[in-house]
């Protein structure tokens, strides 16, 4: 008898051979792990590559999306906080240099922050109360000037393709004084609303100039605590982010304020050359409606307009006219290019996209901020992209002293 001898139905002979058990069970599981995984190659190979790929982009941008919106909702809810501190931001980074010029000056630098700050006070304040007395002395002679206007409207109406009698303007001005009692209600809550909002406006400015000290005191303070919450690995990308996107703003708001100036002055000069009353309040309107931009200027060049239409007719308003379009194309082919574009690197298209979505989401500090902040997002992007911390030093032991200083670049060897 051959005891070695053994046939393929033994049950023995997979005991007798470890290796061939092993193998048998590796194979049997193979299968059962290939299996799956073949079901799920298969699964992926039934959907086209461009859905697949369609799909992975979906989910990510909906997540960006819809995180974005939480945040825009998250800050509209403390928007009485959120605009006086890019308020007090903006006016740090325009005050900056007058501050630090006095410390270079060997002034202490609390003194110096007192001193730059009542000083932007007593500007503003000045400006104010000069634009008030011309405005007083101008609405004296433009009332008279509009009274005339309603006469000669009165009699257009009566000898006009109208023909309409006394009697049906005085029938018509009666039935609007009536509905104006019925909506009184309507009026006075407005007016109301007005008031909680002036209230709220200066309590805003209050608290942008308590804010605005500290930033002139010690912004760069402020900036290394905020920094060092964050994980060590961050903060050096985080703190050259910051101080970068702070730059860029600061140079769009002082090239925006030397635009707003050429403007200002170029619509007021020519305004009180062809004689259009209120050149000077004319003129502070269209440097304050600047700051937003392409919305400010076409507002206040409409207001211009307007402004010489009624005080001097007719041709005087499109001699204006040609005034407000000839300051405003030397802005956007000169100004805008030489000066602006080598300080912000942002195209036409994104800045009326940013100010369009910015107003429609906060209205008018939308408008004001949303350039600045596309600037600094812009900036600030393309700092991290380009990892530009890693080829940059350490800040200067002086760079708590300034609001936010740029760190020098290393050079390469």
């Amino acid at each position: 008898m051959n005891h070695g001898a053994m046939t393929p139905a033994d049950p023995a002979a997979p005991r007798d051979h470890p290796d061939a058990a092993r193998a048998s069970a590796g194979a049997s599981a193979g299968v059962s792990a290939q299996g799956r995984t073949v079901t799920d190659r298969e699964i992926d190979q039934d959907i086209p590559y461009a859905v697949r790929i369609a799909a992975s982009w979906s989910w990510r941008l909906g997540l960006i999306i819809l995180m974005a919106g939480a945040l825009v909702w998250l800050l509209s809810r403390v928007s009485f906080l959120l605009i006086p501190v890019m308020v007090a931001a903006l006016l740090a980074g325009l005050l900056a240099p007058v501050k630090n010029w006095l410390r270079r000056n060997r002034v202490p630098n609390g003194l110096a922050v007192a001193i730059t700050v009542v000083g932007f006070i007593g500007v503003i304040g000045g400006a104010l109360a000069l634009v008030g007395r011309q405005l007083v002395a101008g609405f004296a002679e433009l009332w008279s000037e509009a009274l005339t206007g309603i006469q000669k409207i009165q009699v257009w109406l009566a000898d006009g393709p109208l023909h309409l009698s006394a009697a049906q303007i005085d029938q018509y001005l009666k039935e609007g004084t009536e509905a104006l009692q019925n909506n009184s209600s309507s009026i006075l809550s407005g007016a109301l609303s007005f008031g909680s909002t002036a209230g709220h406006f200066a309590a805003g400015m209050i608290l942008a100039l308590f804010i605005l000290i500290f930033f002139l005191l010690e912004g760069g303070r402020i900036w290394s605590f905020l920094v060092r919450l964050l994980p060590r690995k961050a903060r050096a990308a985080t703190d050259g982010a910051g101080r970068v996107g702070w730059a860029s703003m600061v140079s769009y708001a002082r090239i925006q304020m030397f635009v707003a100036f050429v403007d200002a002055v170029g619509i007021g000069v020519g305004a009180a050359i062809i004689g259009v009353p209120l050149a000077l309040p004319l003129g502070v309107l269209v440097f304050l409606g600047s700051f937003i931009p392409i919305v400010g200027a076409l507002v206040t060049g409409a207001v211009a307009v307007l402004l010489a239409l009624v005080a001097n007719g007719w041709v005087n308003a499109l001699v204006m006219l040609g005034i407000v379009l000839l300051v405003q194309q030397l802005e956007s082919h000169i100004l805008q290019p030489l000066v602006m574009g080598k300080a912000v690197s942002l195209h036409p298209v994104a800045v009326i996209l940013a100010v369009a979505a910015g107003s429609y989401l906060a209205g008018i500090p939308g408008a004001l901020f949303s350039v600045p902040i596309l600037a600094v997002a812009n900036s600030s992007i393309r700092y991290i992209a380009g990892r530009t911390w890693e080829h940059e030093s350490a800040p200067p032991p002086g760079a708590t002293s300034t609001v936010l200083t740029l760190r020098p670049a290393r050079k390469s060897p």
